[in-house]
């Protein structure tokens, strides 16, 4: 097993970790005021566990909902709240390797395809058998070469 291949397959184990949080829904007033109220924690005594005011503390969740904070601030808010801020990314097709085949196949369809066109106006077209068989195999060497046009 080749470095790369190493890489892709230990990263994508810690991105199944996060797959069954891919559905979790964030509160609507964010998560900080979310568990800042259910806790019955004020606004007035997280800023002193964090040494900012009141309305530094407003103005946190405020970005939050909006999507604007840092991760360094959730981090903080974390250990404040004795709690560990975690973020990762879920890919849409379950697994890197999904999405490699995804993209792989999407590339290949446009090489044979165009391939295939080129030999059909030459009067020397292919089966469509031949044709999904001819996309199959360019996408396995895409695969396994991952080249950066994948990524196009």
């Amino acid at each position: 097993m080749n470095i790369k291949s190493l890489q892709l397959q230990q990263l994508n184990n810690k991105m199944l970790a996060f797959a069954s949080l891919k559905e979790v829904a964030i509160p609507p007033s964010g998560w900080v005021k979310a568990i800042r109220t259910a806790l019955g924690i004020s606004m007035l005594q997280l800023g002193k566990k964090l040494s900012i005011t009141k309305q530094a503390v407003h103005d946190i969740e405020r970005r939050e909902k909006e999507g604007s904070i840092t991760i360094k601030s959730m981090i903080e808010l974390g250990r404040a709240l004795d709690m560990r801020f975690v973020y990762g990314f879920v890919p849409n097709d379950g697994s890197l390797d999904a999405l490699i085949e995804k993209k792989a196949t999407e590339l290949a369809s446009i090489i044979v395809l165009r391939s295939s066109n080129t030999m059909k106006l030459e009067d020397q077209g292919n089966s469509e058998l031949r044709i999904m068989m001819a996309i199959k195999e360019r996408a396995a060497v895409l695969k396994k070469e991952m080249p950066k046009i994948l990524w196009d």
